[in-house]
């Protein structure tokens, strides 16, 4: 049997997740009227399979998802694990497929970070509340 992955510690984090998985994104797509897909890290610690929902947009072939942690001081834990492993499963609706994870470069970061923005215009907040640089993260499919 395959390793499944363990879900997030925020409880409505996790039953997105599960209600997407069991619809094939039918159910959990489309969250408070955005895109959302999961994305499935090797813990850096653990090395368990950790999987999480996160609001996404794309960029040609690549998706793009933004490691805000709603403007915390520090970066989310899925970012520091795909920061350690970059390979990475994706699922969007019912595609499931592997992916290569990288930070944005500077530049790109500056020219998508506004289409980010558009998605969620919370991004612009979070990144006032803190003095990181928020990262975008650029998945690009391995399949």
């Amino acid at each position: 049997m395959a390793e499944q992955p363990t879900e997030s510690g925020q409880a409505w984090v996790a039953e997105h997740a599960r209600s997407y998985v069991e619809s094939g994104g039918a159910d959990g797509h489309d969250w408070r009227g955005v895109p959302t897909l999961l994305l499935t890290v090797r813990g850096r610690s653990s090395g368990k399979l950790r999987r999480t929902a996160l609001i996404y947009g794309t960029d040609g072939d690549n998706y793009l998802i933004v490691a805000s942690y709603g403007g915390a001081p520090e970066h989310p834990q899925w970012y520091r694990n795909l920061v350690a492993e970059p390979e990475v499963t994706v699922q969007v609706k019912d595609n499931v497929f592997p992916a290569v994870a990288r930070t944005a470069s500077a530049e790109e970061r500056a020219r998508l970070w506004p289409q980010m923005a558009a998605i969620w215009p919370d991004y612009d907040n979070y990144q006032t509340k803190t003095d990181r640089k928020i990262p975008i993260v650029i998945l690009e499919p391995t399949h």
